[in-house]
């Protein structure tokens, strides 16, 4: 087997990896603080719970699933501690999916370690450096009009 130079990789696989590494090391400090039963595609729930609690219906919409499969999801993370289910105050009948204490929780600390890294990652390359990477893959992103998911907080992961 020979070995392989990162700096011989295309833009999409370095970025990929990069994502990777960065996603890795933001799971093993989430799990440091005890929230070692997270994981990355949790956020992709979080993202739409944030500002508000949600019918599962709209959940599923925001999510591209079916409501049985957002259902699924909803009962693993409430079974992990990071949603729960209340009644919706504007109709009896529904029921509303929000963080719970610990899901707040987990989103607060991985925005903290995600500027932790950034900010290690700047003291190790360079502002300039890094600043110049985020220009470069926010305008790969709007080349590819792969942005505007972003903008409105409906970020999914690929197909």
């Amino acid at each position: 087997m020979t070995d392989f130079d990162p700096a011989d990789a295309d833009l999409s696989l370095l970025s990929l990896f990069a994502g990777w590494g960065l996603a890795d090391e933001l799971q093993r400090r989430l799990a440091a603080d005890g929230f070692d039963d997270s994981r990355f595609a949790d956020g992709v729930v979080f993202q739409h719970l944030i500002e508000r609690p949600l019918a599962i219906g709209v959940l599923a919409e925001r999510l591209g699933v079916t409501q049985q499969a957002a259902s699924k999801s909803v009962t693993d993370l409430e079974r992990r501690g990071y949603l729960v289910r209340r009644p919706d105050p504007g109709d009896a009948r529904a029921r509303l999916v929000d963080l719970t204490d610990r899901g707040r929780g987990v989103v607060t600390a991985a925005r903290r370690h995600r500027a932790a890294i950034e900010g290690e990652v700047i003291a190790a390359l360079g502002a300039g450096r890094v600043e110049a990477a985020r220009l470069l893959l926010a305008d790969v992103l709007t080349h590819l009009g792969a942005d505007a998911p972003l903008r409105i907080r409906r970020a999914k992961p690929p197909r």
